[in-house]
């Protein structure tokens, strides 16, 4: 049996964190000992490193405490659920980055013909946009 304080620096976590994952009901509650001490099984450090790649993978800890049920079939499915929609999610911010990728490479050009055409007399064409914008949005 171990003592959270050294759980938490075999698994690389704060004993903040050990607590915090026990509120949740993602760690069972562990016994004390005689002198008030929570005494953790060493598979707890296993258990709590699951926990922080799953959630360095963009899992939350309720979609982790739902992982952690057990692992049959049901728990697959429901994996290979979170999975797909996780991947999806990433594609969709992919997609938005790129066309942000392409909004910051128009601006760039934009800045880059400004000062080619009018040296030091230019005028930020991406500046002269937004105050344009901004002023459109106050209209409103």
């Amino acid at each position: 049996m171990l003592r959270i304080g050294e759980v938490a620096q075999r698994a690389g976590v704060s004993v903040d964190t050990i607590r915090y994952y026990e509120k949740r009901n993602l760690l069972p509650r562990a016994p004390r000992s005689g002198g008030g001490f929570r005494l953790f099984v060493v598979e707890t450090i296993d258990r709590v490193r699951f926990i922080k790649q799953a959630q360095e993978m963009g899992f939350s800890l309720d979609e982790i405490r739902a992982l952690l049920s057990g692992g049959g079939a049901g728990e697959c499915r429901q994996m290979r659920d979170l999975l797909e929609a996780k991947l999806q999610g990433i594609s969709q911010r992919m997609n938005a980055l790129r066309a942000f990728a392409r909004t910051l490479n128009r601006h760039l050009r934009a800045c880059e013909d400004e000062l080619k055409r009018r040296g030091a007399a230019a005028k930020c064409p991406v500046i002269v946009e937004i105050d344009q914008t901004a002023k459109l949005e106050v209209r409103k």
